[in-house]
């Protein structure tokens, strides 16, 4: 049976358009690194089969113990969120339409080896904390199991510039909180997770390049529909990927953790309207020749960006007023 089917004419165009960008995917192949020069999550962590494997295990086990309680559940989070990439990419491969899971065309290249690169995001992160005897691993593995059971809907009704536009956004949010959490982990003292942070946003970068590039070929080709879809996906609150996390107890984790990310600075309301207007900068929205709907759309988004700057300091203060909550990942202390 087909991904997308053939009578669902109002994909087509898309999907003839994406097609033809194969060139332009082949030249940004180089965004994945060869994997005989990729990092590996064993390079970042203790090496148990050394002989020193113990005075290792004390040394990385009493770096981690600086870290905060809000920065260790913003890092489950966080991982929570890498573990779930079995759902992201069968999304994605709406796209690359890689039936037989094997093709050499360029699209179906580019998922195969984008999600090599980030399995290994979720490995390392999980690995980390349950080498550090911070949290209560059992617990997030129950949040990570309920997440893939869940599934995963980005709202984009099965259209592809909508999953373009999506990634965009996302791993540039993915980036942007690594990072923060690393600069975190350094100013608690845990060069350790500092680098490991580091390593995973760097990633996250040179995915978040790969996607931004190819929808701004979409809105260079089709910039109506690319507009549309951009206005679209916007227009509520962008889907985050593990917004249906939960622990079986907690049905508002991910509220609560994107509350305390909010609170320590990792991830923010300033952070969201940042990516947005990064996004409408790249792709020369304000400057775009379009009529019509369209033309709705393209004022619609820069009006909302305005609008989100206007209300984040508000909204930032909201909820650093909220109360602390109580997260089983770290046994059930307030964070």
């Amino acid at each position: 049976m087909p991904l997308i089917s053939a009578e669902d004419t109002r994909l087509i165009p898309q999907i003839e358009l994406l097609r033809s960008l194969g060139k332009v995917v082949e030249e940004n192949l180089s965004l994945l690194l060869p994997i005989e020069k990729a990092w590996q999550p064993t390079d970042y962590l203790p090496d148990l089969a050394q002989p020193d494997w113990q005075e290792q295990m004390k040394s990385f086990r009493e770096s981690a113990q600086v870290l905060t309680d809000e920065v260790l559940v913003v890092l489950v989070g966080d991982m929570v969120t890498e573990e779930a990439l079995p759902n992201y990419a069968i999304s994605l491969n709406l796209i690359a339409q890689d039936r037989e899971g094997t093709s050499d065309e360029p699209w179906a290249k580019w998922m195969r080896g984008w999600v090599a690169e980030e399995n290994r995001h979720g490995d390392l992160l999980n690995a980390f904390l349950r080498l550090t005897g911070r949290v209560d691993m059992r617990t997030i593995e129950v949040t990570v199991h309920n997440l893939l059971a869940a599934g995963f809907n980005p709202e984009s009704q099965q259209n592809l510039y909508a999953g373009l536009v999506y990634t965009s956004f996302q791993e540039r949010a993915t980036k942007i909180s690594h990072h923060n959490v690393g600069k975190l982990a350094a100013q608690n003292g845990d060069e350790n997770l500092a680098k490991i942070c580091r390593k995973i946003a760097g990633d996250e970068s040179r995915h978040e390049q790969f996607y931004t590039r190819l929808m701004g070929e979409v809105m260079k080709h089709d910039p109506e529909g690319g507009m549309l879809i951009f206005r679209d996906l916007m227009r509520g609150v962008i889907a985050m990927p593990g917004r249906n996390m939960t622990d079986g107890h907690d049905p508002d984790m991910f509220e609560h953790f994107a509350e305390t990310a909010q609170r320590i600075g990792v991830y923010t309301i300033h952070d969201y309207t940042d990516i947005l207007n990064h996004l409408i900068t790249e792709w020369d929205v304000k400057h775009l020749s379009l009529s019509g709907e369209a033309a709705e759309a393209q004022n619609a988004l820069c009006k909302q960006a305005e609008r989100l700057a206007s209300m984040a300091d508000l909204m930032t203060r909201k909820i650093a007023r909220q109360p602390k909550n109580k997260f089983s990942w770290i046994y059930d202390r307030c964070a």
